[in-house]
Formats: structure tokens, C-alpha cells, sequence
């Protein structure tokens, strides 16, 4: 029985992806039922491979006990694209079919961040204007309270 391919979905985090892996649907029936790769297996291993703007980068080989899990690649460059397939085998059963491929383009900042400076930016803007416009109150060059003297007009 060939394995996979196996459900993948990938998200930007600050110079990493995160990675969520779904364990394809294995297809041996026991009992009129579809028991998971782990349940029959146990245990699974699983290869990330990378495609960076200089090439493939073949992950090291890693094991999971979940159907569903998610694992994080970091120390990754801002601004740029990375794609990623997943390859799952188990012991006796190394014949598998890659995901396809999902991309997706790193952050140098994470979205929350980006909120966080707007609002910042946002509150000193209008304490600024609020300031100068008190300033040009007290000056007497807008909402004057008294009308000018005799002599000034």
C-alpha cells in the first residue's frame, strides 16, 4: 500500500512557518472502519522538505505518535518565499506519495506587532494635533473667549 499524500497547511511567524501536518487516511479496513496510521503503525516518521529561493533543503527525518501536529521551521530570512512538502513512511512501509506544495512568504514582524505600531502611531498623532491645537487657543488665534479691545480693532 502506497502512504500519503498527507494534508498540510502552512502559516508566517516572525523569520519562521509554522507547519500542520494531517496523517493521510490509511487503507486497510478493519471491521468496516478506517483505523488511522497510528493506529496501526503506532508510530510514524515524517520528511520536510524545503524549497528556499537557492534550492531544496531535505529536513532531517522526525517521528510523530498524533494524527494531527504541528511542528515550526525558524531561523528563516524575512521577505521571502519558502514552499514546503511533506513525505510521511512508516517502518514497514516506506512507499509514499509528497503532499503538494504550499508556499507562503515570511514576516519580519508579526501581524500583531504591526497593530501594536499603528495604534502607538495613531495616540502620538492626535496627543500632537490636541497639543497644537491648545497652543494655538492660548494664543488667541482660534476660539477666542473675549473680543479684542476698542483700540485693536
Amino acid at each position: 500500500a502506497i502512504l500519503g499524500p498527507p494534508e498540510v497547511n502552512i502559516s508566517s511567524c516572525r523569520n519562521c512557518i509554522n507547519i500542520t501536518i494531517k496523517l493521510p487516511a490509511s487503507h486497510l479496513r478493519i471491521h468496516n472502519t478506517l483505523p488511522s496510521l497510528i493506529d496501526i503503525y503506532e508510530e510514524v516518521e515524517y520528511d520536510i522538505i524545503l524549497k528556499t529561493p537557492d534550492g531544496e533543503h531535505k529536513r532531517p527525518r522526525e517521528t510523530t505518535t498524533e494524527e494531527i501536529f504541528s511542528t515550526i521551521i525558524e531561523e528563516l530570512y524575512p521577505n521571502r518565499n519558502y514552499c514546503v512538502s511533506v513525505m510521511v513512511a512508516a517502518s514497514i512501509n516506506e512507499h509514499s506519495i509528497p503532499s503538494a506544495w504550499k508556499c507562503v512568504t515570511v514576516n519580519p514582524i508579526a501581524q500583531q506587532d504591526y497593530q501594536m505600531v499603528t495604534v502607538a502611531c495613531a495616540v502620538c498623532f492626535s496627543l500632537m494635533l490636541a497639543g497644537g491645537l491648545k497652543c494655538l487657543h492660548a494664543g488667541g488665534y482660534i476660539l477666542q473667549n473675549k473680543s479684542l479691545p476698542r483700540t485693536l480693532v
